[in-house]
Formats: C-alpha cells, sequence, structure tokens
C-alpha cells in the first residue's frame, strides 16, 4: 500500500523513536498525527514538518483522547496508518529487594498500563477507525506497527515489569494480525535493542560507549532513523503479517 496521501498516527511521535518515524512518514507523502504529552515537542515538531502534520494531546489509555487522534488523522486524508511509539516511564526493582521487601504491585501495573494497555487501547481504536475504509485488490485497508523491546525476550535484572509489558506486546501480535485479517488490517512489531534516544543520551558519552560495545555488530546503539525506517517498511509490505523484528545488531541482553 501507498504512504503518499494517506494519513496515519504515531503515538510517542512527539521525540526519541516516534519522531523518526515521524519524520520518515512524512519525507513519503502521508499525512501525520503526532500523539503524545509532549505539548511543547509536539507542537514544536508539527510546525517544523508543515501542513502535512498536526499534534493531538494524546494519553493512549483514554479513549476519547485516542479517538481525538484517529479524528485528526481522518481530517488530514484517509487512516489507514498507525504506529505506536510511547513510553518515557519504567520502574526499576527487583522483585525482592536486598533488605527483603517485595516490589511495589503500583510500578509493576503502571509500567504494564502504559505499555500494554496503551498498545492494545491504540490498536483496537485505529484498527476499527481503518476498517472502515475502501480495500485495495488485495482487500488490505491498512498496518499497524507496535513496538516491544528484547528485554521481552532477555529481560535484566529490576526489569520485571517492563519485560512483562513488552513481551506482552510482542505476544500480542500474532493475535492482532489474526483478529485483524478480517478487515484487511496487518499487524507488526518491532523489538528494538538499546537505541541513542534522547532519554540515552542523558546518560552521556561513556554510558553510552559501555552499552555500545556489547553490541556483537555494529558496536553502537542504534540510531532511532534505523528504527523509522523499518517501521515504515513493514508498513508498507503487504506481505509482512503477525511478526515480531528485533532490531539490535544481534544484541543479547545479559542479566544486567
Amino acid at each position: 500500500m501507498e504512504l503518499a496521501n494517506s494519513s496515519a498516527i504515531v503515538t510517542g511521535g512527539a521525540g526519541g523513536l516516534g519522531e523518526a518515524v515521524v519524520r520518515q512518514l512524512v519525507d513519503a507523502g502521508a499525512y501525520v498525527v503526532i500523539a503524545d504529552l509532549s505539548d511543547e515537542k509536539g507542537e514544536k515538531l508539527a510546525a517544523e514538518l508543515g501542513d502535512a502534520v498536526r499534534y493531538v494531546r494524546t494519553d493512549v489509555l483514554d479513549d476519547e483522547a485516542v479517538g481525538g487522534a484517529i479524528a485528526a488523522a481522518q481530517e488530514l486524508s484517509t487512516l489507514r496508518y498507525a504506529v505506536t511509539a510511547h513510553g518515557g516511564w519504567g520502574v526499576a526493582e527487583k522483585i525482592v529487594g536486598k533488605d527483603g521487601t517485595p516490589a511495589t504491585l503500583k510500578g509493576f501495573t503502571k509500567t504494564i498500563d502504559l505499555y500494554l494497555t496503551g498498545t492494545y487501547n491504540v490498536l483496537r481504536l485505529a484498527a476499527a477507525a481503518i476498517a472502515t475504509t475502501e480495500p485495495d485488490e488485495d482487500g488490505a485497508r491498512g498496518a499497524i506497527v507496535t513496538t516491544a523491546s528484547i528485554a521481552a525476550y532477555e529481560g535484566q535484572i529490576g526489569q520485571s515489569a517492563y519485560a512483562a509489558a513488552k513481551a506482552g506486546v510482542a505476544g500480542l501480535t500474532i493475535v492482532a494480525a489474526r483478529d485483524l485479517s478480517s478487515v484487511g488490517v496487518r499487524v507488526v512489531c518491532i523489538a528494538p535493542g538499546t537505541m541513542r534516544t534522547p532519554i540515552m543520551e542523558s546518560v552521556g558519552e561513556e554510558m553510552i560507549a559501555k552499552f555500545g560495545a556489547a553490541v556483537p555488530f555494529p558496536k553502537r546503539l542504534g540510531h532511532p532513523e534505523e528504527f523509522g525506517s523499518l517501521a515504515v517498511y513493514a508498513l508498507t509490505n503487504g506481505y509482512l503479517n503477525g511478526e515480531t523484528i528485533r532490531l539490535d545488531g544481534g544484541q543479547r541482553f545479559g542479566p544486567r
């Protein structure tokens, strides 16, 4: 399917991986709604990219907010695509600490809500909207890309909540693809490794070099643009469906 003249929603599109997706979608001729909670960054990016882009403040756990992003995308053009790349929060704690204290349930549930429940909420609402569009000659109406993490497979110490949430996103992929096959909507998941996002930049060059040395090849962190190009490819390759793709330079997380 063609990106040009279609519209897309990108959750978390104001920065990091999401911003890279937004930029590449616009370069491909798509109209894009940046669905995020970072007002200043979202509005600045939308202003930079021009009339093809709108920023809509969106809480992925709020049906009305997600509906507003969908409506804005439909005003721009025919909504056929969505990418979930939201995040920015997590809890790092062992299930039982050194002092014998159990991890907080609130930290676990908040992480699951953001990464897994939020992804599912956008998936179901965006897919329902895409399902109302006219199909192409293959019966295809559109595609959705979700974001997991290689922590879904090799969660590190202290990552129980994050690993469980991302494993849920990865596990959702084939089921969602099967569910949505009847309406012509494909679902593909990307599981990135250690990416050089703005949050990662904050740890400093020494730590970035250390993290990069753990990657087999190339020995560096992934670029957000590499995530963006894979997401765009997944949206447009009509035979790619129900798959989770690792984007990690061959990295496998160790325990720490």
